[in-house]
C-alpha cells in the first residue's frame, strides 16, 4: 500500500507547531482547537513513521526526528511562497510575512519604529515583532530574523552588524557621593550591582578589557530585573551601578544623570547584529529588511542620544 504523501499544509501547520511554545499556543495561531492540532498532529506523525514531539511536558519540545523535520521546512516553504509570487505578482513587490525578534528595550524603542517604517513601504510584508528577555533559541524556529545585542550565542547563525555598541559601567551621582567610586574593577564585587538578567547566562559576571587581556568580575545586589528600563530607572533613582549598552544611557551619561564608573578601563564590544539561520535560500524580502535596519538603525540611535 502506497503511503500517503505530506502536503504543503501539512508543512505549514507543523511549521507552526514548531514555532509554538505549546499545543495550545500553536492551537491559538491556527484559529482552531486543541483537539484538532493534537489530532492532526498525530495523523501527521502516522503517515511520517516517526515521533515528532514529546508529549507529557509542560513546553512544546520536538524530538530528534521533528528537529530534522523542522529544520528544513523554512526553506522549503519560502521556495514556495516566492513561485506563488512569482506567478501571480509579476511586480517585484515583497510580499509574505517577516517574524522578528529583539530583546524588550531594544525592541520597543527602535526596532519597533523601523519595522512600522518597512511595512509601510512594503504593504505586502506581514510583519510580526516579538520582544523577549529569554535567550535566542534558533532550533525552535521561532523567527526569521533576530536583532540581538552582544556576541550570537549560536554559530550556526549568519550575522551581519546593524550598529556598533558596547556595554559600560555607571552609576548616578547621588550613589557615588554615598559609596566612593570605584577605582579598579575589583572594587565593584563591594558595591551594589543592579544585574540585568537578559539573554546572557551569567548574567552577575561583567567583563572588561578585550580579546588580548580579557577580565571579569562576579558582581552582588539586591536589585536585579530582566527589562532594561527598569535597572536603568533604579540606577538613576541612585540605588546602584549598572553595566547598559551605551546606546541605551548615551542621553542620562551626556546630562550628567549617570556618571561612567572606571572610564579608563575598556569594556568588549557588543554590537548590534541581525541574526538568521544559515539556510542558502534567502527570501528577499528578509534580505531587504535587514539592509534597510542597518542602513537606519545606527542614525536612528545616533538621534536618539543627542535628542
Amino acid at each position: 500500500m502506497e503511503r500517503a504523501t505530506t502536503s504543503i499544509d501539512d508543512l505549514r501547520f507543523f511549521h507552526v507547531v514548531a514555532s509554538s511554545e505549546t499545543l495550545t499556543a500553536a492551537a491559538r495561531e491556527l484559529e482552531c482547537s486543541l483537539p484538532v492540532v493534537s489530532k492532526r498532529l498525530s495523523a501527521l506523525e502516522r503517515r511520517l513513521d516517526a515521533r515528532l514531539v514529546h508529549r507529557g511536558t509542560r513546553r512544546l519540545t520536538l524530538t530528534s526526528e521533528g528537529e530534522l523535520f523542522a529544520a528544513r521546512l523554512e526553506t522549503i516553504l519560502d521556495q514556495v511562497h516566492e513561485l506563488e509570487n512569482l506567478v501571480t505578482h509579476r511586480s517585484g513587490d515583497l510580499r509574505g510575512s517577516i517574524v522578528v525578534q529583539a530583546t524588550l528595550g531594544l525592541g520597543r524603542a527602535h526596532v519597533a519604529p523601523l519595522l512600522g517604517e518597512f511595512g509601510a513601504r512594503h504593504p505586502g510584508v506581514g510583519v510580526q515583532l516579538r520582544t523577549s528577555a529569554l535567550p535566542l533559541r534558533p532550533h525552535r524556529h521561532e523567527f526569521d530574523l533576530a536583532v540581538h545585542v552582544g556576541t550570537p550565542p549560536d554559530s550556526s547563525l549568519r550575522m551581519r552588524r546593524l550598529a556598533k555598541n558596547r556595554r559600560v559601567p555607571c552609576a548616578a551621582p547621588s550613589y557615588l557621593e554615598l559609596r566612593g567610586t570605584p577605582e579598579r574593577i575589583e572594587d565593584l564585587a563591594a558595591h551594589d550591582c543592579i544585574v540585568l538578567r537578559e539573554n546572557e547566562g551569567d548574567f552577575a559576571l561583567w567583563r572588561f578589557g578585550d580579546a588580548r587581556n580579557p577580565r571579569q568580575v562576579r558582581v552582588r545586589g539586591r536589585l536585579s530585573s530582566n527589562d532594561g528600563d527598569v535597572v536603568t530607572d533604579w540606577a538613576l533613582q541612585g540605588h546602584g551601578v549598572i553595566m547598559r549598552s551605551e546606546w541605551q544611557i548615551r542621553t542620562h551619561l551626556d546630562s550628567g544623570a549617570l556618571v561612567r564608573v572606571l572610564p579608563d578601563v575598556p569594556t568588549p564590544p557588543a554590537d548590534i547584529y541581525a541574526l538568521r539561520s544559515d539556510d542558502a535560500h534567502v527570501p528577499r524580502r528578509i534580505s531587504e529588511l535587514i539592509r534597510f535596519l542597518a542602513a537606519r538603525l545606527p542614525g536612528r540611535i545616533a538621534a536618539s542620544a543627542q535628542a
